[in-house]
């Protein structure tokens, strides 16, 4: 919870409540809603009906833990069950079973999922919201031409545009075109029909010739006029249904199917009352279209903005899931169709249970967790990346842009964005402004769009009302920003106040404000929100922080920031790396793998994490801090995880830097170090590595694992034991055997060795036909064993399949060639490392920790970090920690200057270091926040991508 600027306290929503929403509004509509689409199936004799009874379905609770599915790379998963029934409709028997449909993933507390031992998330996508949108486009001559875009639910697109001549056609391709009175009559209208619900009967009529009279005289010559144009077919077609399904397949589906969101949003554009559960394109929505297109021709009417976020929607977690579970029963009843058929055909007797399959829908959820563009291996390398990856927003996708094609337009901040979609955080490269991040107080509404909360601010009232509202809602308020210094308790009402109307920002009277904004905050995302002093940086810095902050490698021992803004708590504990305790207790025993806690009169072992390997390699770690005998209560901190401290945030460390040039080894973004940040470990990391060796069944026998290799050195085998597996606690090298593996092979007189070939001459000995394929250490992976995994898949073979993974722990210390960045954009690479006594030094002789360029603060425009510098050397004098929120300046003038020197005189005076408040210093010297980035010099992870 946070204050905002008239004593009030706003609440930060939990930073994975938009997974949690989606996968629950898919648990709790989306999956029946799919199910109440399951068909009736009958035979081809009409003479046996299968149907499901949807209300009894049931997901049973998993049978493994969450824990245990990530050990043995499984999916955590509920099972479905449905009631079924099969009628005999001649003699009207029924046989009613309960099926086993297949397995859905579920979501864990930290809105993942868990498929085949991955941690997975599925990222939430922006599309055109269907429905109809106008816009004005220039010819070759210069002339306006106006053309409406009807855009279906499936993303299909049918346009209408106005000639010079006032006709209007509809486009079905890119070089074809008919007339409006075609495709209306075609969709079942005939002419009296479309002059009574036109507004403008008198131009319909103008461009209505003979011809065009005979081609709408029928619905079926409509049709075939249609099909002509669309398929692009000579001749005289002839009417048939096989052709109106295939024009309804391959064009009405796809072009005409708005779905629910498109019906509201064509009825709300065209000022129609179609009911919501027509779904479908209606002659009279094709008419309505037209008559708004012939009135913007003639200047009636605003266009439409396509890049506002009005027109977008939001393809949540639910939508995703919701349409892969339809996908699934479509494959079903495929499946179910055939098996009854077959059985009537055999005179087999079947069973409902035997009709149904769990393949369709596992493979299904299989293959969307693991190929589709939208659902991705979760980022794991902190706290934080865990928590920006699941409110990520993408363009990109199956239905949305690409990177390639993706306009400036598209790219760029539009003024919709203020406080839904963050103008600061986004990727770097061919993506940018293509991904974007969800601002800390926006959520997903209904409808899809994206919902920003205001307050409301009454007349006669010092109260305020929050509110959440849409992208189409705030249009029509004056909105007054959260940072002015207008906003105060004391405000006189004749004052003017920044504010936005439409789009504008306008300078207007306090009485005629209607809105306000609730906090700061709410612009950012949360990277760009863990910028201390972001209100004094250019916002390509503060972009590059908010990518750096996500790169940052939890340390062997983190430190908190002596300068935050007040979210690094809800951050750490949103993201479940610390252990929280359930319920209050008194801790009877605590060690390194768990923490027993006493309450209710029963013992509960909390299980903490040792040693466990993300997927960027870093090393994941629990660390209890509670002692035993102590009392805690529900919601306490009992152990902290990695990069976090006291259950806060702590990416990185607080060391001492200096701003001056050094012999040139600091030129540009090159960094000083001082051998204290070596030998102390304070920037020392762990890293873990993961090698994988499978057994196969080969055509000359199966694989074996076994520690008898022949044919090689005795010290590379020193560390395997005696099932040829390598021994927890062992220091493996380079070229190390972690797995012995042998191969059978087909043997050959020529490829024995010339002493093999004497040992059976001589003594009849029969040498291996087998070949060595260990699983060895490869160059830089030196380290420690800490795990060995085997694991056996069951089957129903003779031979099982093997697979052995083993972890590597690696500890790196800071070296030359590591990158290092602050929170404001500032970045290098360390060039050189000194000895203490070379290092720049105090007033009181102690050496500085880096040396940075100076250039680089007024280049960059990131003087925030000469606020945090000055901020964090006071803090560390007297002891303090800061958390100040962004925009500080709303409670006065220069409010960050006179913070900042406030606290640096009083630690002058405390601790009687009069060169703290030096009017003219030569060098800054101060305390920063330094991190230390996974762009490692030696054995970066193939799975980074920067």
């Amino acid at each position: 919870m946070l204050g905002d600027e008239n004593g009030e306290m706003s609440t930060i929503p939990g930073l994975n409540q938009i997974q949690f929403e989606g996968f629950c509004g898919f648990m709790d509509r989306g999956l029946t809603e799919e199910l109440y689409k399951f068909p009736k199936i009958e035979d081809t004799e009409q003479e046996i009906e299968f149907q499901l009874f949807v209300e009894t379905y049931q997901l049973v609770e998993p049978l493994i833990k969450e824990r245990d599915a990530v050990y043995e790379s499984l999916t955590y998963s509920s099972e479905l069950y449905v009631s079924a029934g099969l009628i005999w409709k001649t003699s009207k028997d029924m046989q009613e079973q309960t099926i086993f449909i297949g397995n859905i993933p579920l979501m864990n507390s930290l809105g993942t999922s868990i498929v085949n031992g991955i941690y997975r998330i599925v990222i939430n996508q922006i599309l055109q919201s269907p429905g109809i949108y106008y816009r004005s486009e220039l010819d070759h001559n210069g002339i306006s031409v106006y053309t409406g875009t009807i855009i279906s639910d499936w993303g299909g697109r049918l346009e209408l545009e106005i000639d010079r001549k006032a006709r209007i056609w509809a486009r079905v391709s890119r070089k074809q075109k008919i007339s409006i009175l075609v495709l209306s009559s075609a969709m079942g209208s005939n002419l009296r029909e479309i002059l009574e619900n036109v507004c403008y009967p008198e131009i319909f009529l103008s461009f209505l010739t003979d011809k065009e009279k005979k081609k709408i005289g029928s619905k079926e010559n409509a049709i075939l006029e249609f099909y002509q144009q669309f398929s692009c077919v000579g001749g005289d077609p002839v009417f048939s249904e096989s052709l109106c399904k295939e024009l309804q397949k391959k064009f009405f589906q796809q072009r005409c199917e708005l779905g629910r969101i498109g019906r509201r949003n064509m009825n709300q554009r065209l000022n129609l009352n179609i009911p919501q559960n027509n779904t479908f394109l209606l002659p009279r929505d094709i008419l309505a279209a037209a008559d708004r297109l012939i009135g913007m021709k003639f200047g009636m009417g605003p266009l439409d903005d396509m890049n506002h976020l009005k027109n977008k929607r939001i393809c949540s977690v639910a939508d995703l899931l919701q349409d892969q579970f339809g996908l699934a029963l479509v494959r079903l009843e495929n499946v179910v169709r055939g098996t009854i058929c077959g059985a009537i055909r055999h005179k087999l007797i079947p069973t409902p249970q035997n009709l149904v399959t769990s393949t369709p829908l596992t493979t299904t959820y299989e293959s969307f967790f693991g190929l589709h563009p939208l659902s991705q291996v979760l980022d794991r390398t902190n706290p934080l990346t865990q928590i920006v990856h699941g409110r990520k927003l993408s363009y990109l996708g199956p239905g949305g842009l690409t990177g390639r094609t993706a306009n400036f337009r598209i790219r760029d901040i539009h003024p919709s964005h203020y406080g839904r979609i963050c103008p600061i955080d986004t990727s770097e490269g061919i993506n940018v402004g293509l991904i974007g991040s969800l601002a800390i107080h926006a959520r997903i509404g209904h409808w899809g769009s994206l919902e920003s909360p205001f307050y409301k601010i009454f007349e006669r009232s010092k109260k305020a009302q929050m509110l959440y509202l849409s992208p189409s809602r705030d249009e029509y308020y004056m909105v007054a920003a959260g940072n002015s210094l207008a906003l105060n308790q004391g405000i006189q009402e004749e004052q003017v106040v920044p504010a936005r109307y439409r789009q504008e920002f306008l300078t207007i009277a306090w009485e005629q404000v209607h809105l306000r904004s609730i906090f700061p905050f709410q612009y950012f995302s949360i990277g760009a929100s863990l910028i201390p002093f972001i209100e004094h940086n250019d916002a390509n810095r503060a972009l590059m922080s908010s990518n750096m902050q996500r790169q940052a490698v939890p340390l062997s021992r983190s430190e908190k920031c002596i300068v935050g803004t007040g979210l690094e708590r809800q951050v750490a504990l949103d993201s479940g790396v610390p252990a929280i305790a359930d319920h209050e207790g008194k801790i009877i025993s605590t060690d390194t793998d768990k923490i027993i806690l006493s309450g209710n009169g029963d013992a509960l072992g909390i299980p903490l994490v040792m040693y466990q390997r993300s997927n960027k390699n870093t090393c994941m770690h629990q660390t209890a801090r509670v002692r035993r005998g102590k009392c805690i209560k529900k919601g306490q901190i009992l152990a902290d995880g990695a990069a976090t401290v006291g259950g806060e945030l702590a990416l990185g460390k607080n060391v001492l830097v200096a701003y001056m040039p050094w012999e040139g080894y600091n030129f540009e973004d090159a960094v000083l170090i001082s051998e204290r940040l070596v030998y102390e470990d304070i920037y020392t990391s762990f890293h873990i590595r993961k090698y994988e060796i499978q057994t196969h069944v080969t055509s000359q026998g199966p694989e074996r694992i076994t520690n008898e290799i022949p044919h090689l050195e005795a010290h590379l085998l020193r560390n395997l034991d005696k099932n040829g597996i390598v021994m927890l606690g062992s220091w493996v090298e380079t070229g190390d055997i972690l797995v012995g593996k042998l191969t059978p092979q087909v043997a050959k007189e020529s490829s024995y060795a010339p002493e093999d070939r004497l040992l059976r001459a001589i003594l009849g000995i029969q040498v291996s036909t087998s070949k060595e394929t260990c699983l060895k250490l490869p160059i830089g992976g030196r380290g420690r064993v800490i795990d060995v995994r085997w694991v056996q898949k069951k089957g129903g073979s003779s031979y099982n399949p093997e697979t052995i993974r083993v972890y590597i722990s690696q500890k790196r210390e800071i070296k030359v060639g590591d990158k290092v960045a602050g929170r404001h954009g500032n970045k290098g690479i360390i060039s050189k490392i000194l000895p203490r006594q070379d290092m720049p030094y105090l007033q009181d002789g102690r050496p500085v920790d880096m040396v940075f360029n100076p250039l680089g603060v007024p280049s960059r425009m990131n003087v925030g970090q000469l606020f945090e510098c000055s901020l964090g050397l006071a803090g560390s004098l007297l002891d303090r920690h800061y958390r100040i929120a962004p925009f500080d300046e709303r409670y006065e003038q220069e409010a960050s200057r006179k913070l900042v020197f406030s606290e640096l005189y009083q630690a002058s005076k405390q601790t009687a270091n009069p060169w703290l408040m030096i009017k003219y210093m030569g060098v800054p010297v101060d305390i920063m926040h330094l991190l230390h980035n996974n762009h490692l010099e030696e054995g970066p992870s193939k799975e980074d991508n920067g």
